[in-house]
């Protein structure tokens, strides 16, 4: 997945059904579970000191913000192919770096929006400065980004390939 300047979300196929399902998930069932929620807590009595009440509510808002979240981003998705054995770095793919040349000194990661983050997997957004400088690099090949303190650091690309998921 990877957005680009005109606020477009390139997504695969896979990525889109899966946010679409979110989507339908909170949109529909969870809405009518925080709704019922809301209504066992208002029985309860004085809402001022229910500690029920307002933690549904704010579940309920949290919920809210991501069905909001959800829909744009699906408004401005293009899905496309997902990315190929080809061993160049693109949104989708896991890629192992070495940090300076170090082959010890090694970290991997998902290179994808947030929507793909998980437990699994250290995620980096494609916009992020490592994201930039190491998109379209070939495995073999050294890339350079900038650190939050402004000096450069460079990498070398191990691995690049699709993520399975």
């Amino acid at each position: 997945m990877t957005q680009t300047s005109e606020n477009v979300t390139w997504l695969t196929q896979e990525a889109y059904n899966q946010l679409r399902a979110e989507l339908e998930y909170l949109s529909g069932p969870a809405r009518t579970e925080i709704a019922a929620k809301i209504a066992a807590a208002r029985e309860e009595g004085d809402l001022r000191e229910n500690g029920g009440y307002h933690a549904a509510k704010e579940e309920q808002g949290k919920q809210e913000l991501r069905v909001r979240q959800l829909t744009q981003l699906l408004e401005h998705a293009k899905v496309g192919e997902a990315p190929t054995e080809s061993g160049v770095v693109a949104p989708g793919m896991v890629v192992t770096i070495a940090f300076d040349g170090d082959e010890d000194d090694t970290m991997t990661f998902l290179l994808a929006s947030r929507e793909y983050a998980s437990s699994d997997i250290e995620t980096y957004s494609p916009q992020s400065p490592l994201g930039v400088g190491v998109s379209g690099k070939k495995t073999g090949e050294d890339a350079e980004y900038e650190l939050p303190n402004g000096k450069k650091a460079s990498v070398r690309i191990l691995d690049a390939k699709p993520y399975q998921g």
